[in-house]
């Protein structure tokens, strides 16, 4: 996610967004206190919230090649689960990876294909990932970077106004039937990935039910909310099941693991519930399988 929808998912947030914007630098205090407030009247969250996405993937690019560096090597195979438009799929084929990217919507996929479809080192597959294979429904967001499969995940969002959505910021009007397949069967048409990234809004347990083995390197996005995070132990407790492993973490768009040495699951475990109070807004956890 996107310092700058950081910032506004912040705001009411006095302490946490004065300490984000001092850290940064990146736009002074007076300058998006007006912005945050002409946003909220004119209603174009979901508009600046989807352009400093595009924004942050460029600026950021270079931080994003060196943080997933320590995870993916030339040669490696990657999975990109819920590639949205393509950013983290753009990173690791920049760092010599083979990409198997997996995106249920038309509208990304359409752009997806527009970029990538001559480009032998990426697989493009228009489906979703759960812990079946068959049809799924997804909710398809005014903004396709909030469409979801989890209609828990889009109520929490409503319930605790994360990303201003009591402002009509976001809405979840439609719906479509999506074909879906797990990552058994995707691991076993394109083989054992050195690292996996999901960010599917809300579904990240489906997903991860429908792996059976272990991998390389896992990230699946949490949400800092009780029942988000309460699913993201099940994820643990599920992922333990599979083979040894360690955990680590990381807040908002920092692209910083958060501690110094990964940690147990029992460990990782005790830390989940007090992301809450660390950050008021998505990040991302880390599953190393030794």
């Amino acid at each position: 996610m996107s310092y700058i929808s950081s910032f506004i998912s912040n705001f009411n947030n006095r302490s946490v967004y004065k300490e984000s914007c001092t850290k940064s630098g990146l736009i002074p205090m007076k300058m998006l206190t007006v912005c945050v407030n002409l946003a909220r009247f004119l209603r174009l969250y979901n508009v600046i919230y989807t352009i400093s996405l595009v924004l942050t993937n460029i600026i950021n690019r270079r931080k994003l090649i060196k943080f997933y560096s320590q995870f993916i090597a030339k040669g490696d195979l990657c999975f990109d689960i819920g590639a949205n438009i393509g950013s983290r799929t753009e990173v690791f084929l920049r760092l010599g990876a083979k990409v198997v990217s997996v995106e249920p919507q038309n509208i990304c996929m359409k752009k997806l294909r527009k970029k990538y479809s001559s480009n032998k080192q990426v697989s493009l597959i228009h489906e979703a990932v759960s812990d079946f294979e068959g049809e799924e429904e997804i909710m398809i967001s005014n903004s396709h970077v909030v469409s979801s499969m989890s209609q828990e995940w889009i109520n929490s969002l409503k319930a605790s106004d994360m990303f201003f959505v009591s402002t009509s910021a976001f809405q979840w009007q439609k719906s479509a039937k999506v074909n879906v397949t797990t990552l058994d069967k995707l691991v076993q048409e394109y083989g054992k990935p050195a690292f996996c990234k999901i960010d599917v809004e809300g579904y990240e347990y489906k997903v991860l039910k429908g792996l059976s083995k272990s991998v390389g390197t896992i990230s699946f996005e949490f949400t800092p909310t009780k029942e988000f995070i309460d699913l993201a132990m099940d994820i643990v407790k599920h992922l333990v099941t599979i083979g040894e492993v360690k955990f680590n973490y990381s807040l908002g768009a920092s692209m910083t693991l958060a501690l110094e040495n990964w940690v147990s699951p029992e460990a990782i475990s005790k830390i989940l519930p007090t992301l809450s109070q660390k950050t008021s807004f998505c990040g991302d956890i880390y599953a190393k399988f030794i």
